[in-house]
Order: structure tokens, then C-alpha cells, then sequence
């Protein structure tokens, strides 16, 4: 497709260049406004039975002490969906209005109920008027539009009530739990997702019905991101009102996967000016998700004032699928190479063999060898400060450029150059040369540096709105062709560990996401005046955070990847501490991809594109997925880790873990 052509069909976002929230309809829920020109709403959902009243509401308590803003509880059937009103009394006997929120899956009869009750019912609709079997069917149009009419007559009572009521919906698509019937027309793609929740859409507004918040949620970043700049597209197209989005990354999993994965897709998507409420979901306690979102949505209440980034003319990138930036192979940079991580030590001086097991190296010193780990460092950036030592196998280390100059290590050791060293330089490596570029650089550069087959670009922008203004210098490099790897780098200065991940996951993740990017850089140089200690832990923390973005954006698969499920009234068994269980017996099967769903609900669809499952079927049963394919069902607890690693080898995709 021409660029121009392209651009000028793109309407998921105001603008590339300039911070700007997409303009909604406003959306009341109970006492909180969705949309419109109000702040990004923060929300989770309930981990405790629902039929425990008093639990409930403790829980709910814990989480709008923790800035939670909107409570959603599942109500898997009619007995919980009653429930919520004795869970709301409750909680307004004890001083609390926070609006409450029906989770609604496979059972319209509960949603009837609860939307008479709570300000807002979420339905998927993906099973809501659906039972999934993964049959393909062949539909002809008039066989086709026989089941929007089913759906339209299950679905209309529930849309009378809540406009009857003043009650709020989200119409919340999941990648995993699309219906048989649109995957067998659109496919497990994000145009499936987005008209799953059209098909419902209309049937709303047919019925003069407005109050909506629509989601896309995957476990895929990729998937995602797409999903929701294809709706807003297919919203405008359509003549749709512009409806709030409910922003989230479905199974993100725990602690640091977790939220390096949440930010990746929400992120990528704040930074354009998309979503209205934000849910972050981990396989942790309820409260210690509205803090992560809530760290996510406060780097836009200042971002309008971003220093000006050039406008674009047209957009040379397709934002609704991957397709990776094309390059030169430069040493192990571009092309078909995984993305590269350079890990920025250069706030130490003289680095001994035994710290760089922060970046990932082991050093045996009884042996006298090495050892690498999955997240060993591609590249160390030491600066003035070179190792003074001989670098294990297969790490390679930058230095300035004038330190270079003096080194006589030229197979493992190249120079980083400014765009001034570079006009002026009269040697290079003959392989690999780094050039930093600021992005206000790079255009003027490009002249210069087009067809170097030696060069690598280490980018970076001091501009606030960092991913569009980084986004941007790759326009140029596009526009002009010039396919010379590039790697990001980003600088923050001293924070905590979680904005760390969250923004480094938003900023190149970001890019990642669209195809841009040939590896990962976070500077270190906030942290030199520190104690060593203090320094080798952000180096460390640098190092896993690069990993983990990498993974996070499915770019560069360096462990296993856990999609788990948060805890809700539904799950069946202690997901937290399955998941570590789990873990901890499968946590070297690199790239493999395991599900841990805590339901039927959220498995095998929600699983996505897990290589293996583990879904509670029963008070101490689960049910074993290969695939999406049942393996194995009804297994006892206390034997299904254990079955299921003898599926991992049975598919020959085990391998023993290092004593």
C-alpha cells in the first residue's frame, strides 16, 4: 500500500507527534465519569468468592485504599450476580460509593440481575450469547445473519435493563474467547476482536443505548495494540460515536513480567492519546494493581507540554500489523537477528569479574570459566571506564571513542561515536562501529551515514514524549531508506524500580511493537554518584528490564513466559501460589509459553497462544491443555505439575534444569 494512501486512512489517534487525548463520549458510572475531559480512571476486579459479603467488601475496601476507582466482581451465576447488592449495601453502611462492576461470562440471565444492581455490567462478547467449541463452520450471509439475530434477541433484555436503570456496560472482547463464529469468519486476528464487539455494538445503538465502554484485551502486546487502534479506525469509519476504551493486557502474570508486559500494550497506547480507564492485571493481590496503573496514567498529566516534535507528512508504518523495520545485517545487528541488549555499566570503575553476574556472566573462579544465563548481556557499554580484564565468551564490549582509539582488542571491543567524532574520525572498526545520534540529529545525519554497512545508530531523544519523538526519528530513516540498525536508549533519572520498568517497557516497547528497533539501551548515568552496591543493582535491574521488554513485545523470547491469569471469584485453586509452584519447576524452559488459568473462563481461550495449560476444572481437579487441545482433564492437584511437565516432554520441549 502507498504511504500516502496509508496515512490518509489512519484515524486511530489526533496525532503521531503531538500529545493529545482522543475526544469520547462521556460515560457514567455511579458517581465517576468515563470519557469525555475527564482523567484516566483506575480500576481492579475482586480476587475473594462473591458469595463471601464480607470478604468481598474488605477486599474492596483494601483496593480504593490503594486508588482503585471502579470495583468489578465477577458474577459467574445468579446466586453471585443477587449477592452484589448485599456487597453494596454493605460497603455504603461503611462509608464507600466506589461504583461496582458485573463480570458477566456465558450466563445473560446473572447480567439481567446485576445490572439492576451495580452502575455497570462488563460483558464478553465472545460468550455471551456463545458456547466455544473450536468448530469452523462455514456460513453463507443469510446463515450468518441468522446468528446476529439470535444474538440480537439474547442480548436486547439485558440492554433495555440498563438503559432502564441508568446502567453502564462494557462490551469487552477477548482475544482468547472469540466465538467459533467469528473465528471462522475474520480468524484469530484483531479484526475478529474488534467486530465481535461491533456486532454487539450495533445492536446498542439500534436500541438508542450510549452508555459503553469497549476493551480489546489480549495477552499478546502485539495483538493488542493493534486490536484497539484497529477499533478507534473501525469506530470512525463506521460513523460509530467515539466510545471510552477500558485499556489491558489480559494474563500479564506477576512481579516484573507482569508489569513490563501490562506497559508494553497500555503504554504504547496512552502514548497516543488512547484510553479512558486502565486496569493492570496481576497474578498478585488486587491492591497492588491500582498503584502500577496509577504510575502508568500520571506520566500524561503534564505530557501536553512536550517540547514540539515535527509534524508528519505521512506514515510509512502500518500501525495495524507487525511488520519488522528491513536493515542491513551489521555484525549480529538487523536483518534476521534477534534484537540486541546493550547493558550500560559504565558508572562503575573498575569492574571486577565477579560483579558481572549483573549483567548475566558468571565467573567460575575454581574452573577459571564462564558461564551465561538466559539473560546474559549481548553488549556492555562501559564508556571511559574499560574492563580491565580478558570478557567472557560471547559478550562484546563499546567504549567512547577516544578510548577506543587506544585499544589493541579488536575482535571483542568497538567504538561509540557522537555525530561530530564520526564527520571527523580518520579510523573506525571494520566491522562495527556505534553512532549516537540524538533524534534531533538524524536527518542531517542520514546524508552522511546512508550506506555505511559498519554502522550501528544508538538513538535517543531528550524530549518527555519520548516513544513518538524516537517513532519520529525512524520516520526519517524510513523516508530516506536507510536501513541502518537502530537501538533506542533511554535515561530516567533516580526512581523506583517499577517506573523503571514501566516506562523503559512504554518507551521502547512501544516500538518494539510497531517493527521498530534492533535491540534495547538504558542508560545508567543517573546512578554514578552512588555507592557501588547501589549502582550494580540498577545495572542489574537495567539488564532484566531490556530482557523482559524484549519478551514482553515478542520479539526476543529469552525465558519461559508465564500467562496467568489474575485471581477472581472464579478461580479455583491459590493461582499466586500455583504460579510459583509452576515456576519454580519450569522457569529454564526457554521460550516456552505456559497458561495458568485460575477457571473455564479464562481457558483455554484466554491462553491465547500458550504452548501448554493448567486450568482449574473443579475443587482440586485441572484440566491439562496442549495447545488449545485438551490433553488431560479431572487431574489432581497435588499430581498435575508433575503431569503436566510429562506433557512439556512427551512434545519434546523439556530439558533438565543446571544443578
Amino acid at each position: 500500500m502507498e504511504t500516502k494512501a496509508l496515512l490518509e486512512k489512519i484515524n486511530y489517534c489526533n496525532s503521531l507527534t503531538s500529545y493529545s487525548r482522543r475526544k469520547t463520549i462521556p460515560v457514567k458510572v455511579g458517581n465517576v465519569v468515563i470519557g469525555g475531559d475527564n482523567p484516566i480512571v483506575v480500576q481492579s476486579m475482586t480476587t475473594v468468592d462473591t458469595m463471601d459479603t464480607i470478604g468481598s467488601v474488605e477486599q474492596c475496601i483494601r483496593m480504593i485504599d490503594s486508588g482503585c476507582q471502579l470495583i468489578r466482581i465477577t458474577a459467574p451465576s445468579i446466586k453471585e450476580a443477587e449477592n452484589l447488592q448485599n456487597i453494596k449495601d454493605e460497603l455504603k453502611k461503611r462509608g464507600y460509593n466506589t461504583p461496582l462492576v458485573a463480570d458477566i461470562h456465558f450466563t445473560p440471565n446473572a447480567a439481567e440481575i446485576a445490572a439492576k444492581i451495580v452502575e455497570k455490567v462488563r460483558i464478553n462478547p465472545g460468550n455471551y450469547a456463545d458456547k466455544k467449541k473450536f468448530e469452523v463452520i462455514e456460513y453463507t450471509d443469510e446463515s450468518y445473519q441468522e446468528e446476529l439475530d439470535r444474538i440480537r434477541e439474547r442480548f436486547l433484555p439485558l440492554v433495555k435493563i440498563c438503559k432502564e436503570h441508568g446502567t453502564a456496560m462494557r462490551i469487552g472482547t477477548n482475544h482468547g474467547s472469540l466465538s467459533d463464529r467469528i473465528m471462522s469468519r475474520y480468524g484469530d486476528t484483531p479484526l475478529g476482536m474488534v467486530e465481535s464487539a461491533l456486532e454487539f455494538l450495533r445492536i446498542c445503538e439500534d436500541e438508542e443505548f450510549y452508555d459503553i465502554v469497549i476493551s480489546m484485551k489480549s495477552s499478546n502486546t502485539q495483538v493488542m495494540v493493534q486490536a484497539y487502534r484497529l477499533l478507534v479506525q473501525k469506530l470512525e469509519e463506521g460513523n460509530f460515536k467515539p466510545y471510552p476504551l477500558h485499556l489491558g493486557v489480559t494474563e500479564a502474570g506477576d512481579g516484573e513480567d507482569g508489569r513490563i508486559k501490562s506497559a508494553v500494550g497500555i503504554g504504547t497506547l496512552l502514548e497516543d492519546g488512547l484510553g479512558d480507564t486502565v486496569r493492570v492485571s496481576l497474578t498478585e493481590d488486587p491492591e497492588f494493581e491500582a498503584p502500577v496503573a496509577k504510575a502508568l496514567v500520571d506520566r500524561y498529566q503534564q505530557r501536553a507540554d512536550h517540547e514540539a516534535i515535527a509534524a508528519l507528512s505521512h506514515y510509512p508504518i502500518n500501525p495495524f500489523e507487525y511488520n519488522r523495520r528491513e536493515t542491513f545485517e551489521v555484525y549480529n545487528f538487523g536483518a534476521s537477528n534477534v534484537p540486541r541488549v546493550i547493558t550500560d555499566v559504565s558508572a562503575i570503575k573498575e569492574i571486577t569479574p565477579k560483579e558481572m553476574k549483573h549483567v548475566g556472566h558468571f565467573y567460575l573462579p575454581e574452573l577459571d570459566k564462564w558461564k551465561m544465563n538466559d539473560q546474559g548481556a549481548d553488549f556492555v557499554f562501559t564508556g571511559s571506564n574499560p574492563i580491565p580484564f580478558m570478557l567472557p565468551n560471547g559478550m562484546k564490549e563499546i567504549q567512547n571513542y577516544e578510548v577506543w582509539q587506544n585499544t589493541t582488542d579488536t575482535e571483542n571491543k568497538f567504538p561509540l561515536l557522537t555525530f561530530e567524532e564520526f564527520l571527523h574520525a580518520n579510523r573506525f572498526h571494520q566491522k562495527l562501529n556505534f553512532l549516537f545520534l540524538k533524534d534531533s540529529e538524524v536527518a542531517a545525519a542520514i546524508p552522511f551515514i546512508k550506506e555505511r554497512a559498519d554502522l550501528v545508530i544508538i538513538l535517543k531523544t531528550s524530549n518527555t514524549h519520548t516513544y513518538p519523538a524516537l517513532r519520529r526519528a525512524f520516520v526519517y530513516l524510513l523516508e530516506e531508506h536507510c536501513k541502518i540498525p537502530v537501538v533506542p536508549q533511554v535515561a530516567y533519572q533516580q526512581q523506583s524500580d517499577d517506573k523503571t520498568m514501566l516506562y523503559t517497557a512504554t518507551d521502547i516497547g512501544g516500538l518494539l511493537v510497531d517493527g521498530l528497533g534492533d535491540g534495547i539501551m538504558i542508560d545508567a548515568q543517573a546512578y554514578r554518584e552512588l555507592e557501588r552496591e547501589t549502582i550494580l543493582k540498577q545495572i542489574k535491574l537495567h539488564n532484566s528490564i531490556s530482557f523482559g521488554v524484549l519478551q514482553a513485545a515478542r520479539t526476543r523470547m529469552s525465558k519461559t513466559e508465564y500467562i496467568s491469569c489474575p485471581s477472581c471469584g472464579r478461580t479455583l485453586f491459590d493461582l499466586q501460589e500455583t504460579t510459583a509452584m509452576i515456576r519454580k519447576r519450569t522457569d529454564h524452559l526457554k521460550g516456552v509459553k505456559i497458561g495458568i488459568m485460575g477457571c473455564i473462563v479464562n481457558g483455554p481461550g484466554e491462553m491465547a497462544d500458550a504452548d501448554f495449560g493448567y486450568v482449574g476444572s473443579g475443587k482440586g481437579k485441572i484440566t491439562l491443555y496442549r495447545g488449545k487441545e485438551v490433553v488431560k482433564r479431572s487431574v489432581p492437584s497435588e499430581k498435575a505439575v508433575d503431569e503436566l511437565i510429562e506433557i512439556i516432554k512427551k512434545d519434546g520441549m523439556w530439558n533438565e534444569p543446571e544443578a
